[in-house]
């Protein structure tokens, strides 16, 4: 699903609106249906949510529910491998991976999540942020392969907002929400407002407090940001927003 090519224009979002939003969380972590898609949908804000299989059996119904409550379910492969250099991820290591393997998973858990809940994902992100497989001499990027079978691929810890005019939506960047105050956030987005651009937050645990967390605080006062008209935001699922940039480019 190759994006459109860069557009010589800027992009304009729908309404009038000077921002995109998308909120995006990784693992389908039990709290994400415990607790974070209940506040989401008080505010009737829609995130991404990039699910492994296996774990999306832990909560089912929780992860159907978010499904008929209007939240995109995107794919983060079956088994989460990362660099060996992960002690962690040693028997998963993308070191150990070839291109036709990674292919091979990324459909397997597209055909799992469908099963599961009856969507099949049109949107990726790299586990560990990580795009290559292989070692030294035999290193590829994988990022053709996710051009090939969704409409995004997201990074993770990048440092900067997409230009939707320019970027390659199969390495579109996601910053942390996680551990972060909602005054670091509302600098994040009135930074991308300036030009137009489209903010990706990730994240992963929806909680009160602890590692790897987005905090719900935060996320509450982020969701009423957002959805104050004055603050011209559109606050959509990535997959939303990514097929809206293509549509406009071409």
């Amino acid at each position: 699903m190759p994006s459109a090519k860069p557009s010589a224009a800027p992009i304009v979002w729908p309404n009038g609106k000077k921002v995109a939003l998308s909120l995006s969380f990784d693992d389908a972590r039990l709290s994400n249906v415990d607790k974070g898609t209940v506040l989401l949908d008080q505010y009737d804000v829609k995130a991404t949510f990039f699910v492994v299989p296996s774990a999306v059996k832990k909560r089912l119904e929780g992860w159907k529910k978010a499904v008929a409550s209007g939240h995109e379910m995107g794919n983060h492969s079956v088994n989460h491998p990362c660099s060996g250099n992960f002690t962690w991820s040693r028997e998963k290591a993308l070191e150990d991976y070839t291109g036709e393997k990674m292919r091979a998973e990324l459909i397997e858990a597209n055909k799992q999540v469908q099963e599961l809940l009856g969507v099949k994902p049109e949107v990726f992100a790299y586990p560990c942020g990580q795009m290559f497989v292989g070692r030294g001499k035999t290193t590829q990027s994988y990022v053709p392969i996710v051009s090939d079978l969704f409409i995004s691929g997201r990074g993770w810890r990048n440092e900067a907002p997409n230009d939707p005019a320019y970027c390659d939506m199969a390495q579109i960047y996601g910053m942390e929400m996680d551990g972060k105050d909602f005054n670091e956030i509302k600098d994040l987005i009135e930074t991308a407002r300036k030009t137009g651009q489209w903010l990706v937050l990730a994240g992963h645990e929806t909680a009160e407090s602890g590692g790897q967390t987005t905090r719900l605080a935060m996320l509450k006062q982020l969701c009423e940001y957002a959805k104050d008209p004055a603050n011209g935001v559109w606050i959509a699922p990535i997959g939303t927003v990514a097929k809206y940039v293509n549509k406009q480019r071409n």
